[in-house]
């Protein structure tokens, strides 16, 4: 499929600029920098367990790699490529702006980063005995020195750099050391520049000896074997070196009768992508911080040009922190990590024996993750692989775990005869790989495979089974805000809905008409679909209860999202809030709305909430409660989910999921006074605090136990500040059960 329909809803209108007061919003990618901070304040908490610490380090590594890879990339494109920018930027700041406030930011952020580490987790991690050393401090290397001969050394490769020692193509953040040698006998030039690869197949975190917790990092190891690896050299210096490169993938213009096999082609480009960063030990000489930005063309604002910014980041520590991920499963440490939990059942599931159809049949069902289990989510799937009444299967996937039992159910219904089909998003961004690999491997199982379209991302989370009951057909569906990953969905906070409802099965057969067919015309019963009709009908919902508040009647929105980033809806979010309506409003990452403008924004309410599970459900509610309507979705509200991806919102009209919405999940996210962050009118955003006399709530605690299905009535943005239920923090934790 080369492209999706050429017709005018896919475009975005068109943007007057004169309409903007900069300063009503808050700059995409500087929000961005906001909610990573937030998550190193996760690292920084000395209430947070020990090795939970260690993870929120990596992660905060992980997220800027993914920045830096895409968004700082696709701005340096705009401002030395003279490239147009994918969206409307209201605040008005031009991109070179962008990256020099990027890099300021970043590079106090890091400092931060770095000093936690030094400061305070590294020293918390030796006195439990565990130990990260540099090489210099071990004092019976014996293991080590056995570790390096019979492992590194047969592996890594010294790689002179000279006019016939081409230099390597650095690899995509891998880990490099860089020497500056001086020739001491035997050939080759007097002085020259090399580099050895620390190769990725192998730990990062190296033990001093077998069964103990002290380890030395690789790049540590390798650097005291330098001498070997380069004999008859004098080391003058060396360093650690990282590059990250631009990685993302553009298919908008391209043209290829195969898609799978373009992505294989745009794949192997990304590795000989620009560097748009480059790390490096803060101690490394100068020359060869030197030598290495002149190889890779990078930018310094040393250079006094105005029109450049700094590339280069001198690190104080271990070069990339994801590698203390292995850190976090060590054995023996479960009192340095968060309470285990066992998710519960959901009691839509819970009649014993009952086949999981009959239960869908008998009502909806709601069930939220992690907190509620999700392997029911994918014994929809194997079941109706397995069920001899089940006629056709049909599932959109965007990410998937590795050993995915879904897609290995649907291969298993393909062989069994039924008709399987099965949406591959090849372009889920860093999963285009895992993909190809899953699209071939349906594929020659029967399964009938599409892609989706080329200038748009199929991110709607989408199941069907059509199965035979008598002499009726009967579709069922699966309708979430998560991908069908149950490695993430232990991790992740989303929702997912379990109906039989006619017209959301009409609808859904619809959906995979247009993704599989390009079938138009439909006219969609409960589903609100984009690019067709999500950005329309989320601006008229919040106009909806605009009109209500100026006729004086109750009025209210509630949305909890990943991102807010979409000028339009901001600003109907904005004459919703100088109407009066009350517009509470829980976004974990991006935020570009400015809330507490005077005139303007007064009624808005925005907070954030990072912690153990990364809040990923989209839940959305328009009037009050007793008229609410209440939507799940896939989508955040960005340009990119209303214009550039197939996405899905949907109603939950079952009276009872309503209440356990309004009255139960909601009040919750309101509650939090320990987890939550409240955004500034500034940009900033400042930890909500009990008030004297408050109880303490963490959300995704309360979540935890069976009190948060106790909560009271939703709550308005002045009840959320004044009443709160809950444990405090240190007792909630202690308390939180297995169910």
């Amino acid at each position: 499929m080369s492209t999706s329909p050429d017709v005018d809803f896919l475009k975005e209108p068109f943007v007057n600029e004169q309409n903007f007061q900069t300063d009503h919003y808050i700059n995409r990618e500087l929000s961005w920098l906001e909610f990573n901070a937030r998550v190193l304040e996760e690292a920084q908490d000395p209430d947070t367990p020990l090795l939970e610490r260690v993870k929120f380090l990596s992660i905060f590594s992980s997220n800027l790699d993914e920045f830096f890879m895409v968004r700082v990339a696709g701005l340096r494109e705009q401002a030395f490529a003279s490239e147009a920018p994918q969206d409307y930027n209201p605040d008005g700041l031009k991109a070179i702006s962008q990256l020099r406030k990027i890099a300021s930011r970043t590079k106090a952020l890091v400092n931060d980063q770095y000093k936690c580490w030094s400061n305070s987790v590294l020293p918390a991690l030796t006195a439990e005995g565990i130990r990260i050393l540099p090489f210099t401090e071990v004092t019976d290397t014996t293991d080590l020195d056995r570790f390096f001969e019979e492992t590194v050394f047969p592996i890594i490769t010294p790689m002179a750099i000279d006019p016939s020692h081409p230099r390597p193509r650095y690899h995509n953040r891998s880990l490099y050391i860089g020497v500056n040698l001086r020739r001491r006998t035997g050939i080759g030039p007097k002085r020259l520049f090399a580099v050895v690869q620390i190769p990725q197949v192998l730990p990062r975190l190296v033990r001093v000896k077998p069964g103990e917790l002290s380890f030395v990092c690789l790049e540590d190891l390798v650097t005291n074997r330098l001498p070997e690896l380069f004999g008859g050299h004098e080391i003058l210096t060396s360093a650690p070196f990282r590059i990250t490169r631009d990685s993302d993938l553009d298919l908008i213009e391209q043209e290829s009768d195969d898609m799978l096999r373009l992505i294989e082609e745009r794949l192997k480009e990304r590795r000989r992508a620009d560097v748009v960063r480059l790390e490096i030990a803060s101690e490394a000489d100068m020359d060869l911080v030197e030598i290495i930005e002149y190889q890779e063309e990078l930018r310094s604002s040393q250079e006094g040009d105005s029109d450049l910014y700094d590339e280069v980041y001198r690190i104080p520590g271990p070069l990339d922190l994801t590698g203390l991920g292995s850190l976090y499963d060590l054995p023996d440490c479960e009192h340095l990590r968060d309470i285990p939990f066992s998710p519960r059942v959901s009691t839509g599931l819970r009649r014993h024996g009952e086949d999981i159809f009959a239960a869908i049949a008998r009502r909806d069902i709601l069930l939220h993750h992690p907190f509620d289990d999700f392997s029911p989510v994918v014994d929809f799937i194997v079941k109706a692989a397995q069920d001899p009444n089940v006629l056709a299967i049909k599932q959109t996937l965007y990410r998937t775990s590795g050993d995915s039992p879904i897609v290995q159910a649907l291969m298993d219904a393909a062989e069994a005869g039924k008709q399987v089909t099965a949406l591959i998003e090849l372009q889920a961004r860093f999963d285009e790989e895992a993909n190809v690999g899953w699209a071939r491997k349906l594929e020659q199982c029967g399964v009938h495979v599409v892609y989706g379209f080329l200038d748009m991302k199929t991110h709607c989370k989408v199941s069907l089974v059509v199965r035979r009951e008598g002499e009726l057909v009967k579709r069922y569906v699966h309708l979430g805000t998560g991908n069908y990953n149950p490695s993430t969905a232990k991790l992740y906070t989303d929702i997912g809905l379990f109906s039989s409802d006619e017209d959301l099965g009409a609808d859904v057969s619809a959906l995979f008409n247009l993704l599989t067919g390009y079938s138009q015309g439909y006219q969609w019963q409960k589903l609100v679909v984009a690019p067709t009709d999500l950005h329309r009908r989320t601006i008229e919902l919040i106009n909806e209860q605009t009109d209500l508040a100026v006729a004086g009647k109750p009025s209210n929105i509630f949305a909890k999202l990943n991102s807010l980033v979409d000028h339009r809806v901001i600003d109907a979010l904005y004459r919703a809030s100088q109407a009066g309506v009350q517009v509470q409003l829980v976004v974990r990452g991006i935020c570009c709305l400015r809330p507490g403008i005077k005139g303007v924004s007064e009624n808005i309410q925005v907070t954030s909430i990072v912690d153990r599970f990364l809040e990923h459900s989209r839940i959305f509610v328009f009037g009050p409660e007793d008229s609410a309507k209440v939507f799940l979705s896939s989508a955040d509200w960005m340009p990119r989910n209303f214009y550039r991806r197939v996405e899905v919102m949907f109603p939950v009209e079952s009276p009872p999921l309503k209440r356990q919405i309004l009255n139960q999940i909601v009040p919750v996210y309101l509650s939090d006074n320990v987890r939550a962050r409240q955004l500034q009118s500034n940009g900033s955003y400042k930890s909500v605090k009990p008030r004297k006399g408050e109880t303490r709530v963490r959300s995704q605690t309360e979540l935890l136990s069976s009190e948060a299905l106790l909560l009271p009535r939703p709550m308005t943005v002045k009840d959320s500040n004044n009443k709160s239920k809950g444990k405090t923090r240190s007792k909630s934790r202690k308390k939180t059960r297995a169910k």
